[in-house]
């Protein structure tokens, strides 16, 4: 066996890796012919930070955490991005004429060397964690690739069209100035869909322009075109939504149908929104595959899954999902139909608008401008021999009064509000007018939910919290016997140590004691107290489960719910 030196061996001197372990890396950054430090932290036996630790103090060079470090202002202009890529090195800061870089791996010399070349600068390393560089470095070349002057080399593989243009000559101009445009507004759809976002947003302001996507319920910058393009990226939009592009002074509402294969098509919903320096545009992905999830998918406790399976296949009655904007209410709803959708059953649904188009279940959008709103496509539904209808939202005692009748009278009625949890969703029914014996009678289930950030499978890593501190948060003796609390740390597969999220559920069967209570007029403090002595957890309990399961951390979860 070689004898160590050097960050090897200081990584066996304390116990971070063993003999063995830095011998079979060694033997592999030489067969892969990469540098040992990046070999070491792709191997997942050493944490990143520990690893750049060890590495600054070998060198004797500074370390920096570059989740603190603000990259709206590095001097990327004094480097080209190949250089980036090829080194994995990022410039940080630009003083005289010294230029302080971010870097692993130090035993690169000839990478610095290149650097000081390339900018004739004096170049000053600080030691970073590997697995957040290669992110950092990620997200930088992206954010270049969205320059306007190399579009056309760079986004000749974006395979996206636009099948709602009636002229297909006009709307495929990739020639002439618009190219450029038409392609960068493409990748910017396209990347969305890759990275699993929600919405997209484009937002002009008097000094900057920039491009957002809502990933995870977190907003997350991904782009900054020139200015000077607010007015051609807001016509690009309009146009494939089939929007007026003469009209900027009011909001439009459009839709894009975008084919990204030929077996899969992505629907986005688009409003605009006139505004001092131009027009903000928001697009809604509306992915049909994430209405087609199984109940098994969403997050449900096994006794809450029981609960919502038990009410939907009751033939009457009314459920209700409540939450605010962005909880998930739409695909908790698209699931209970799809798993009421045959052959034999007669479904009709009103929605402001049908956000997805299920085969089988009629889909009626509201338009209250001529007088077909909630309310008068209800009277409607009740006319065409419904089994379940599902209505987008009750926002008013009139939609209420029909959709507890329809309840009541051989239907099963689906339906959103908009309440913090399942005991205000009765008091907000009460507020609106709706008799209390109605709603006791009516409603058969409630379920509020949120969606908090699933911790990344890849690099979560157990949290030190003390037991004292867990109990005062509100975890029970019980949930702590078996729990695995993490904590995000983040790397290259996800953002900021979460990937993906998860339903937390707060799911009511209004029993005979909560009946009793709803006819007697209880308030919604009541009615919880009620709600928990029968068995029902709230969305923090809830929540602090989804904790104690190592699916979210207590950071996400203190977020999406309160105690």
């Amino acid at each position: 066996m070689a004898v160590l030196t050097g960050i090897p061996k200081r990584l066996v001197d304390k116990s971070l890796l063993s003999a063995e372990q830095v011998q079979i890396l060694l033997t592999q950054a030489t067969e892969h012919k990469q540098g040992f430090i990046a070999t070491a932290a792709n191997s997942g036996l050493i944490r990143g930070d520990a690893l750049a630790k060890i590495a600054s103090e070998e060198f004797g060079l500074p370390l920096l955490d570059l989740d603190a470090f603000d990259f709206d202002n590095i001097p990327k202009e004094l480097v080209s991005a190949e250089l980036i890529e090829k080194h994995q090195i990022i410039p940080l800061v630009a003083r005289g004429s010294r230029l302080f870089v971010a870097q692993s791996d130090p035993t690169r010399i000839q990478s610095i060397d290149e650097f000081k070349f390339s900018t004739g600068m004096n170049i000053e390393s600080v030691i970073v964690d590997h697995t957040k560089l290669a992110g950092a470095v990620t997200k930088l070349l992206a954010a270049n690739d969205t320059s306007m002057d190399d579009l056309d080399s760079e986004l000749d593989d974006v395979d996206l069209e636009d099948p709602n243009a009636e002229d297909k000559e006009q709307s495929n101009q990739n020639t002439g100035d618009d190219a450029p445009i038409v392609r960068f507004v493409n990748k910017m759809l396209l990347d969305a869909i890759k990275m699993g976002s929600s919405d997209i947003h484009f937002e002009p302001y008097e000094k900057r322009y920039r491009v957002r996507y809502r990933t995870d319920g977190i907003l997350h910058e991904v782009a900054k075109p020139p200015v000077s393009l607010t007015g051609k990226i807001a016509a690009r939009l309009k146009v494939m939504s089939q929007m007026d592009i003469s009209e900027r002074r009011i909001p439009q509402d459009g839709r894009i149908k975008m084919r990204i294969s030929k077996t899969k098509a992505i629907d986005f919903r688009v409003n605009t929104l006139p505004t001092l320096f131009g027009e903000k545009i928001v697009l809604r992905i509306l992915d049909p595959s994430s209405a087609q999830l199984g109940i098994d998918m969403l997050g449900y406790e096994p006794a809450q899954k029981e609960l919502y399976m038990h009410a939907l296949s009751k033939p009457q009655g009314m459920i209700l999902v409540t939450g605010p904007t962005g909880s998930g209410k739409t695909v908790s709803l698209y699931t209970g139909l799809n798993i009421l959708n045959e052959e034999g059953t007669n479904i009709s649904t009103a929605e402001d608008p049908a956000e997805i188009n299920l085969e089988g279940i009629n889909q009626v959008n509201v338009n209250p401008k001529v007088g077909l709103d909630f309310a008068a496509a209800l009277r409607s539904f009740l006319r065409q021999d419904p089994d379940v209808i599902m209505v987008g939202e009750i926002r008013d005692l009139e939609t209420a009064s029909i959709a507890i009748k329809a309840a009541q009278t051989g239907h099963l009625v689906l339906s959103t509000l908009h309440t913090n949890s399942a005991p205000e969703t009765i008091t907000r029914l009460a507020n609106m007018g709706v008799p209390s014996f109605n709603i006791a009678t009516s409603v058969s289930l409630i379920i509020a939910q949120r969606l908090a950030r699933r911790l990344c499978k890849n690099c979560k890593k157990p949290a030190d919290i003390p037991r004292e501190a867990l109990l005062e948060t509100g975890f029970t003796e019980e949930m702590l016997e078996t729990a695995e609390i993490y904590q995000p740390v983040g790397c290259e597969m996800c953002s900021h140590g979460y990937k993906g999220r998860v339903g937390i559920y707060e799911v009511v069967k209004i029993t005979d004691a909560l009946s009793r209570i709803i006819m007697e007029g209880g308030n919604s403090i009541e009615i919880a107290d009620v709600a928990r002595k029968e068995g029902f957890n709230n969305l923090r309990t809830s929540a602090l489960m989804k904790v104690a399961q190592g699916m979210t951390s207590l950071e996400e979860a203190n977020r999406v719910t309160t105690d």
